[in-house]
């Protein structure tokens, strides 16, 4: 069984617990490059269904993973900011050079407003915080734009598995065939999402490059 079947069927039998197991998964989500790591995406997105068939109470899961985002970004920031540029060669950003790499030229070109959309750009999610934190970004800015974020990048989890089961709930659809459907949307949803963050960031390195380009040329 999968990591996020496991997940699912743990949360669908113990909803009272939903919150807490669902704030955890945000907050390693959330944590620098470990969040590569845990599929939590489409946890959550699954546990919108379970919003939506009535299993899980939206408000308590949605108040803990919006609090699990936030603390986890944090964490990352705060880590960044106590060791300083040092971490870019440490375990675990040490074998992920890309991907910092591509963190920090988005950094650099949009600063403050790199930490909101970052949260929505899978391949940087979970490194922009170390890099705000490197960079040592104003603590009060950081947190605006992460916790600004996590309201926003929380419910928009939630929203496909939660219309998509809403949307099937009257139309007679055996209980499988509507999961197997709900499992369909998340994973298009994954996969356009993951294609977004990776022309976007592709596109901000082509422009960085053409900058860099320019300045050597004048």
């Amino acid at each position: 069984m999968s990591f996020v079947q496991t997940a699912t069927v743990l949360i669908r039998d113990n909803a009272q617990w939903a919150p807490l197991i669902v704030g955890g998964l945000a907050f390693g989500e959330s944590l620098a490059v470990i969040g590569l790591f845990i599929p939590a995406i489409a946890v959550m997105m699954f546990v919108g269904g379970l919003i939506g068939t009535g299993i899980v109470e939206p408000i308590p899961v949605i108040a803990a993973a919006i609090l699990g985002s936030v603390l986890g970004d944090w964490v990352s920031y705060w880590i960044g900011r106590r060791i300083g540029p040092g971490i870019y060669y440490r375990w675990p950003l040490a074998g992920h050079r890309q991907l910092v790499a591509r963190a920090r030229l988005f950094f650099r070109r949009f600063g403050l407003v790199s930490v909101f959309f970052g949260r929505f750009l899978g391949p940087i999610r979970a490194t922009i915080p170390v890099v705000a934190g490197v960079m040592r970004m104003d603590q009060r800015r950081f947190q605006t734009a992460n916790v600004a974020s996590a309201v926003v990048w929380v419910p928009g989890l939630f929203a496909p598995g939660y219309l998509t089961t809403t949307a099937l709930a009257g139309l007679g659809i055996s209980e499988g065939a509507r999961w197997a459907i709900i499992a369909g949307v998340i994973a298009l949803a994954c996969a356009a999402g993951s294609w977004i963050g990776y022309r976007v960031l592709k596109a901000n390195a082509r422009r960085m490059a053409e900058r860099r380009a320019r300045a050597q040329r004048a």
